[in-house]
This record gives C-alpha cells, structure tokens and sequence, in this order.
C-alpha cells in the first residue's frame, strides 16, 4: 500500500510504498476513504507525542470500509462502513469498565501509539470495542471530521461542560476544534462568544451559530469583553487552541461557579501554564479536561447528525490527495484556513 511517512521528526514526509496491513484476532483493517489533517498530527510529527515511534505514518481522524476482518471480531464483517474515535480502549482495564474508554489505560491510538491514516489502509485493534457504525448518508469526509476535534468538542461541551440552552459559552480559538464546539454549543441553546485573531474564522463563527465575536488581535482585554457581553461572564469557558494566553483567558472570563474546560493541547513549553488560581478559589471554578470520546456515546451525536441539528460537513473546507498532504501536515502550525482539511484521494 501507500503511505506517508516520516522517518525523523521534523524532516519532510515521503510516499512510499509498504506491505499491507494484516488484522490481529480482534481487530480489522481498514481501507481507508478519508482521514483529517489535525494540529496533533503535526505534534507528532515535531515529536512532541511520547507515543510516536519512528519510522511513523500519522493519521488519526479516519473512515473507511472493513477490508479484513480478524478471527475474534463479532460484530463487523467486510464491506462495513465505519469510523472510530482516536482514542481506543482495551475494554477491560478499571477506566474502561467505569465506561471511561477515552483515558483506557492500555489505549490504542492510530497515528500515535500504531501507525494512522495517512495511507491506503490500517490496522485497527478491538474492533468490537471501538467500531462506529456509519449511517447512511453520512459521507467519509464528514465522518473523518468526527474522529477527534469534533467528538472531543461534543465531550467537553456535552459531557464534561454539561452545557444547556440558554447559558453563555465562550470559546476560545476558531479552528477545528473550536468551530465544532460552537456548533454543538448552538446547537443546545447557548449563546456562544467566539473569540479568534481571523475575522475569516469569526465570521465562519457567527455563521454557524455564535451570537458574538471577539477579535483578541485588536482587543487589548479579551477577558473584560466577554464578561461585558455576557453581563458577568461564560458559565462555560473553552480553550480550544492550547496557549498559556488563551487558556488564562478562558478561565478568567468565568463567572462564580463557572466551568473552564480545556482541549487544545498543552505542549513543550506550555505544559505548565498560569492560571488565576485566587479566581478558581474565590468563585468556586471548575477546570475540566476533554480527551477525545468513547465510541458508545457516538449514538447521540450522530442521532443530532441526522436529525440536522448538527452538520460537520460544513466544517470541512477542503479536500486534497495524500501527496498534498506531506506539504500540508508540516505546514498545519501556520494554517491560515478556515474549517478542516481532509484526505480523500490515495
């Protein structure tokens, strides 16, 4: 098959042609039809990820149909189309028995742990465990823009932000990750403040559901306006970009009580960030993380998918072919878009 790899981090990625992948006894391989380009791709590739050993082919927000099928596999067959979120779990340790699958502590992720998508096909581990079954309807394009902006949105603003119609929900950062968890957030009757350095971005923002808008390149306080619009600030708060500035932002734009849920990643030098603890004590703040999402709570998101409360589709702005990719995976740092860009050409 056709694969794009790195052999050292920080160095161009190639095409190159490698064995096919084969099943193991509970898993399949998967003929992929289309996978994301995500901003963790790109920290793979600058080996900021523990995980990624070399050589590497990343990829980690994928669809496809099975193309083989292990002897332990129950409930898949060839021909199936499928999806599955970046994070998968083993089913058996204490996190994934409490139905926490998204932090299973033997966790199978393609494109980190295994080598990903950006191929022709992969191996996937417990199928039965981690397989999402795609509706009809519901394109290769639109299902790869779930696999990990787009559910670890649903998550945070869903399941850890428990956000409900009518509260004010401030999102921080408006690419992928932050453009899915506005939609959602409308989606549920929040009033979302979106806030970005792009008017492009905003405007996208504002037509996908955002009521306000905050351009922090002009803004000399960020955290004073969105407490202004909101007449005292977010109930919920999201960094959805993953800076020491945003993530400040985020939880300082609360009000008493208010949620500070973080999902851009917190790398290299930002791994430790301050943040206004006095706030986090004085108003009885919450700080929540979101890391992806467990396949068995897919059925409400796409249940909202197909009902049209939800349309990933629009997030995805451009597709390309596996040979664009290689210039565009080192490039994603600077990206200047708007929306995701997926491979569907191989």
């Amino acid at each position: 098959m056709r694969a794009a790899i790195y052999e050292e981090f920080r160095t161009p990625l190639t095409i190159q042609n490698v064995p096919d992948p084969l099943p193991d006894a509970p898993g399949v391989v998967l003929k992929v039809k289309a996978t994301g380009l995500c901003l963790s791709d790109w920290h793979g590739w600058m080996g900021h990820d523990p995980d990624v050993t070399l050589p590497h082919v990343p990829g980690h927000e994928l669809a496809g149909e099975i193309a083989a099928v292990g002897s332990q596999v129950t409930k898949w067959k060839v021909g199936d189309r499928v999806t599955l979120p970046f994070v998968c779990g083993c089913g058996i340790c204490p996190q994934c028995a409490s139905g926490n699958h998204q932090v299973c502590d033997n966790q199978f992720q393609p494109g980190f742990t295994h080598w990903g998508a950006f191929a022709e096909y992969v191996a996937i581990q417990r199928a039965d465990i981690n397989l999402v079954r795609l509706p009809d309807g519901l394109t290769y394009e639109a299902a790869a823009s779930l696999g990990c902006r787009f559910i670890t949105s649903f998550r945070a603003v869903v399941d850890q932000g428990k956000v409900t119609g009518g509260q004010w929900v401030a999102v921080h950062g408006c690419g992928g990750v932050g453009l899915s968890a506005i939609m959602i957030a409308s989606a549920l009757g929040a009033n979302v403040v979106a806030i970005d350095i792009k008017d492009e971005k905003l405007d996208f923002a504002r037509a996908i559901g955002a009521v306000a808008t905050i351009n922090a390149a002009g803004n000399p306080d960020v955290v004073a306006e969105v407490i202004e619009i909101t007449k005292g600030g977010a109930q919920v708060s999201i960094d959805a970009l993953g800076s020491p500035v945003t993530c400040f932002n985020s939880i300082a734009n609360l009000r008493k009580r208010g949620k500070h849920v973080q999902i851009g990643l917190m790398v290299g030098d930002y791994q430790q960030p301050a943040i206004p603890m006095n706030q986090v004590i004085a108003k009885e703040l919450e700080i929540l993380g979101s890391h992806g999402m467990q396949a068995h709570r897919y059925p409400e998101l796409l249940e909202m998918i197909q009902h049209g409360k939800l349309s990933p589709e629009k997030l995805v702005s451009k597709t390309i072919s596996l040979e664009e990719s290689l210039a565009e995976l080192v490039n994603m740092h600077n990206f200047q878009g708007v929306g995701v860009t997926v491979i569907n050409q191989f």
